[in-house]
């Protein structure tokens, strides 16, 4: 009885450690982008992230949170194969907000505990008169 219990215990902490080594991680090459100047009355900006799935199970993006609604993500629906990319656009909206911002963007999924944080930045300007 107590080798059965032995043999129990092996197979579920060998079982265990196998799955806890499955596991998908977000990474990107780029977290922050500068738009740079931008002028107020030319329209909305737009960039696109590429994120990277470094882990070894496939990458679920849950939900990505903009810290204003001036600023409004789209995201990758479909999971991330281990060693393929996803994409995060990032359109952000000037009208109405003259001066530098700084935009936050956070990632949920199952590639780390918390949130995965992104940047945008710049300065938006009024049409100059000519």
């Amino acid at each position: 009885m107590k080798q059965l219990v032995l043999i129990l215990f092996g197979f579920l902490i060998t079982t265990g450690l196998a799955s806890a080594q499955k596991k998908a991680v977000i990474s990107s090459d780029s977290i922050v982008h500068d738009f740079g100047t931008i002028v107020e009355n030319a329209g909305k900006v737009s960039h696109t992230f590429t994120i990277k799935n470094t882990g070894n199970a496939p990458l679920v993006i849950t939900r990505v949170i903009a810290s204003c609604g001036c600023t409004t993500p789209e995201w990758t629906k479909e999971p991330i194969a281990p060693g393929k990319t996803g994409e995060i656009k990032v359109t952000y909206n000037p009208a109405g907000r003259l001066g530098a911002f700084n935009k936050t963007i956070s990632i949920y999924s199952n590639g780390k505990e918390g949130s995965f944080i992104m940047n945008i930045k710049g300065k938006v300007v009024e049409k100059q008169t000519e």
